[in-house]
């Protein structure tokens, strides 16, 4: 089943996003191997050249490490990953917090709607 993807957003974008949530979640495990290229491109009905770009996007940040002869895998770096999951956090809590605030919310508002569903 292809992955859901949004058009009003460049989709390498969205690929890294979706590789990184899968990292830090623990879908693909610190020091585990990653699908190929054609692999999960073709899972997620894209161009190969476009995951492509999402894994040098992902390399560059550290997150993943290419082995010439393993293909690739997660960094072991369970810091780095942790960060990322925490930057990941923020930036729904963010984006969750903008959104409370268009419906007319204030940010204790917010939080003490959050503890009333605990």
């Amino acid at each position: 089943m292809a992955w859901d993807l949004d058009s009003d957003r460049p989709i390498y974008a969205q690929l890294v996003e979706r590789l990184q949530v899968q990292i830090v979640s623990g879908y693909y495990p610190p020091g585990g191997k990653l699908p190929s290229v054609r692999e999960l491109a073709s899972v997620a009905a894209v161009n190969p050249n476009t995951m492509q770009k999402a894994f040098a996007e992902l390399e560059r940040g550290g997150l993943i490490i290419t082995q010439r002869t393993n293909g690739r895998s997660v960094t072991e770096d369970a810091e780095l990953i942790q960060n990322i999951k925490l930057g990941l956090a923020k930036g729904h809590i963010e984006t969750f917090i903008s959104r409370m605030q268009e419906l007319g919310y204030t940010e204790g508002e917010v939080v003490a709607l959050l503890e009333a569903e605990r």
